[in-house]
């Protein structure tokens, strides 16, 4: 099992910036892809940002230019720096991590962008 824990949400104004971060706990090893994906109401929940355990990265239309996903392999922990940030990226952010094949998934931190 891995647990995953989000934190650096909150509420911030048009054109700023947040970092989220998400630290994996529990069977650690053999940890793959990890990555970021959100979630505003009445929506699907849909790709943020993904890293493989490579630093490949790849990364939704909406926030390219604005977001970086970074991975430390040390501290196994995913951080998504967000920046330039739109009220149309008010959502809950998960963060998601691939291990063996199965998918495990934190419980979300909230991002609110607005005046």
């Amino acid at each position: 099992q891995v647990h995953l824990v989000e934190s650096g949400g909150g509420l911030v104004q048009p054109g700023g910036s947040l970092r989220l971060s998400c630290l994996a706990s529990g069977s650690i090893f053999n940890i793959g892809a990890m990555g970021w994906y959100r979630q505003a109401p009445g929506k699907e929940r849909e790709l943020v940002a993904t890293i493989s355990n490579n630093d490949r990265t790849n990364y939704a239309d909406s926030v390219k230019g604005r977001f970086t996903i970074s991975r430390d392999n040390a501290k196994i922990t995913v951080y998504l720096q967000m920046n330039s940030l739109k009220p149309e990226d008010t959502a809950v952010y998960f963060c998601r991590v691939e291990r063996l094949g199965y998918t495990y998934w934190g419980r979300g931190t909230q991002v609110t962008v607005s005046s």
